[in-house]
């Protein structure tokens, strides 16, 4: 393990890029600019704590004893390379000009301009940031040219995974370099590496040591920031990390000759010398050597304690208040200049006040444009209540007074007032143009709090339409596994950026040997073995996917997709909500669940997932052709999705297209398979097949069934083909084998009320679900836990008899 603790002043003229020939005063304008930033973010968090304190923002999470570190890394970056941080780095971002003091306090009081809070657009608390990577349209920026920043999650830990596949995003392309020249706006060369930043007592969270394990397997140029101040809110690190130190508790992955593993470096958070020793060494050999390496930066201090919702006096000891004083790391890094000669202390003192002054006007500044819009709407408001009260309304009268005497409302209880005095007003001119102004502004309001769930530019996925499968005349009957790995042999061949990897898909080609032959036809790069770790599976495919690449990540079984559902929820499905459209990462992950032999491979837990991914595509095709044509439509657009393939269709015959790669299947559009005149069958997957058997058996008994395959779940039915189905007649079973209140329930709500259906039904809408437990092992399981061809026959044939008990006999 390298460890630096002491000061070095012959270590410290030789840090940096170059400083080693650069003369004495330009070393020393290096470090005094370093103590300006650290001063500066200083400053920003204490007066962020208190705007937050004064009621003018509503929390505040700062990275204050963490400056000299962040300092001394943001040194030795370079423009390509990538951050996966967390909400302590705002000293970073402030130095690698990804950060302005005003846009900092912008952030905090949720500003909602993007053009003065470029991170979130008051989406994410402060803290957290980002940077813009995508145009307006959703086409890609030039990630070449200066440092980059995924956008930050709150859960800590879960940034992680991403890291994970940013940095195994310059090891490919320097691995293709042909491929590197096309993506020019990606990458130099694979040249870039990328950082992560994690607080010490996150360490514990499984998604890190998932993340350090996979990144020492592939050996990518990763280097990971641990800052560690002793605690993780209230709880100290002797109840987190095993020895009390992550770098000793990870010392078995440290990197020898002969094996894998990481780079480990040790140094104290207050020692400016040795930190910026240690950040050129430990970045150099990141970059050059293509391997992780991580820096545990140990005693730092947290002079505000966690965060403003409490204080850390309620735990922490006086003797480790006064040493956290002593050690501030501004305080050492101000001693260390004064006995290099470098400062005095009245020029340091002058360089604080200065930072000082600077915040605090930038502070105003960010203030008073953010309450500027909102002032122009309440005394708009206002006056418009105002005209209301005059034709009468109390209520408005009342309203008004209230919202003009408000101190800094916001836009909720301007726009509470309004229609509150709206609902209680008569007919009138002054009604209808306070109607109109709430129309206008809450057209506004969508715009600012709910767009950019998914693409609203020319990569959606929505945009691509349909392209029919086409068969020669002859064309074979296969099993359906078949026309998926013809079709992914086709997207191969023409798509150099596409990639897939996962748990046995290389070397056998998937456990249901899809992807057969295709790491011999493409290598072991674009078709990868991975270990068993669906978290980091999911994180390396969001990485990728942010780098130019198209990954196709793998989980094997739907069961396991919850070991990555947090980080999919958290992280991929909101990555372009909460970037207000700034980022994307359009990964793909592709899966298999459904119906099976056995309790951990028959699961379809539909309702957890679409109610956990939106912001993502889930699709639910019936076989595999229609498997084939989704992935053609999503490597068509650049969104993420979720594809769900039938377990039970890798073997059942399906005829062979002759375009494959071309065909596509449109997003958010059913397919009705069998026409019908008595009743519609909405279902999706596996269970669709079950119901088209069903259907086939109820026309002997004379009963004509249409049938709606929804094949996507998000979205569902975009044209309304289900509510037209049932306005034709008039009856809806919807069969589902997830459990009762899953997806059925989210399907009955969408055609009822969103398509306005109820009005055109004949009798109560009725849904058949599995049980709400898994299947037990076997065929018997699966018979009596889901819906099976007889239930169906059964409950259609019921729904008929109440219908017509003439013609249809109860039996």
């Amino acid at each position: 393990m390298n460890e630096r603790t002491t000061v070095n002043p012959a270590a410290a003229t030789s840090a940096g890029t170059g400083l080693a020939e650069v003369q004495l005063e330009q070393f020393r304008a290096q470090m005094l600019s370093d103590y300006r930033w650290a001063c500066i973010s200083r400053e920003a968090s204490l007066l962020g704590r208190k705007e937050v304190l004064g009621g003018k923002a509503k929390f505040g999470i700062f990275g204050d004893g963490k400056e000299v570190a962040q300092l001394a890394l943001a040194r030795a970056l370079q423009p390509g390379d990538w951050r996966s941080g967390y909400y302590r780095d705002q000293t970073l971002m402030f130095v690698t000009g990804l950060l302005t003091v005003r846009q900092y306090f912008a952030a905090l009081y949720a500003e909602t301009d993007p053009e003065r809070e470029p991170f979130a657009g008051g989406r994410q608390m402060g803290g957290h940031f980002a940077s813009r990577f995508l145009n307006d349209d959703g086409t890609w920026r030039d990630q070449t040219t200066g440092f980059n920043s995924s956008a930050d999650i709150s859960p800590t830990g879960g940034q992680m995974p991403r890291l994970l596949g940013l940095a195994q995003a310059s090891k490919w392309y320097r691995a293709m370099p042909d491929l590197a020249r096309i993506k020019a706006l990606h990458t130099r060369g694979g040249n870039e590496i990328a950082i992560g930043t994690i607080g010490d007592a996150s360490t514990s969270e499984g998604p890190f040591w998932e993340t350090i394990n996979a990144a020492c397997v592939l050996q990518v140029p990763m280097l990971v920031n641990v800052w560690d101040d002793g605690w993780g809110i209230s709880v100290p690190k002797k109840f987190q990390t095993t020895k009390s130190s992550i770098s000793e508790a990870l010392s078995g992955f440290e990197l020898r000759e002969g094996t894998n593993g990481m780079y480990i470096y040790r140094v104290k958070g207050w020692d400016y010398p040795a930190l910026v020793a240690t950040y050129e060494e430990a970045v150099a050999r990141c970059r050059a050597e293509q391997v992780p390496v991580l820096v545990h930066v140990d005693e730092m201090t947290q002079p505000q304690g966690h965060s403003t919702s409490g204080s850390h006096e309620r735990y922490k000891s006086p003797e480790q208040l006064e040493w956290a004083r002593e050690y501030d790391c501004i305080r050492q890094m101000g001693l260390f200049l004064e006995m290099e000669g470098a400062a005095t202390a009245d020029e340091l003192e002058a360089i604080a006040q200065e930072a000082k002054a600077m915040v605090k006007e930038e502070q105003r500044a960010a203030w008073k444009e953010f309450r500027a819009p909102l002032d122009q709407e309440r005394d708009e408001a206002v006056a418009l209540l105002q005209g209301l009260e005059r034709e009468g309304s109390a209520v408005a009268g009342t309203v008004a007074r209230e919202l003009k005497a408000a101190m800094n409302p916001g836009r909720a209880e301007i726009y509470a007032a309004v229609r509150t005095a709206l609902l209680d007003a008569g007919e009138g001119e002054a009604r209808r143009g306070l109607a109109r102004w709430m129309e206008e502004h809450q057209a506004l309001a969508r715009r600012r709090y709910n767009s950019h769930l998914y693409s609203e530019g020319i990569d959606s996925a929505l945009a691509i339409d349909s392209v029919p499968a086409t068969y020669d005349a002859d064309a074979p009957m296969v099993d359906g596994r078949l026309v998926l790995n013809r079709n992914f042999f086709e997207v191969f061949k023409t798509r150099p950026e596409v990639l897939t990897f996962g748990e046995d898909t290389g070397k056998i080609g998937g456990v249901n040997q899809v992807m057969e032959g295709m790491q011999e036809a493409y290598g072991e790069l674009r078709v990868a073995d991975t270990g068993i770790r669906e978290c980091t599976i999911v994180g390396q495919g969001i990485g990728l996917a942010m780098r130019g690449f198209r990954p196709i990540a793998e989980i094997q079984y739907l069961d396991y997709l919850y070991y990555a559902l947090q980080l999919l929820r958290d992280d991929l499905a909101t990555v372009r909500y909460r970037s207000l459209g700034g980022q994307k990462a359009p990964v793909i992950i592709r899966t298999r669940g459904h119906r099976l032999e056995g309790i951990w491979h028959s699961g379809s837990p539909m309702g957890a997932i679409i109610a956990s991914l939106r912001g993502m595509y889930v699709c639910v095709p019936r076989n595999l052709t229609q498997a084939a044509g989704m992935y053609n439509t999503l490597l068509a657009a650049e969104e993420p999705a979720l594809v769900v393939e039938c377990l039970n269709g890798y073997r059942s015959k399906e005829r062979l297209p002759n375009n494959p790669g071309q065909y596509r299947v449109a997003l958010g559009v059913p397919e009705i398979t069998r026409a019908g005149t008595d009743v519609t069958v909405l279902s999706y997957g596996s269970t669709f097949n079950v119901a088209s058997r069903a259907a086939e058996r109820l026309e002997r008994l004379g009963i004509s069934v249409e049938l709606v395959d929804a094949q996507t779940l998000l979205p569902f039915d975009r044209p309304g083909i289900t509510g037209q189905s049932v306005a034709r007649t008039n009856r809806l079973l919807i069969v589902d084998e997830d459990v009762p209140g899953g997806a059925s329930a989210y399907l009955l709500d969408a055609v009822l009320n969103g398509q306005g259906a109820w009005k055109h039904l004949d009798a109560a809408p009725e849904v058949l679900t599995a049980h709400p437990h898994l299947p037990p092992y076997g065929s018997d399981g699966d018979y009596f836990s889901k819906p099976s061809v007889e239930d169906i026959v059964e409950r259609v044939y019921r729904m008929m008899h109440q219908a017509d008990p003439a013609r249809f006999p109860a039996r």
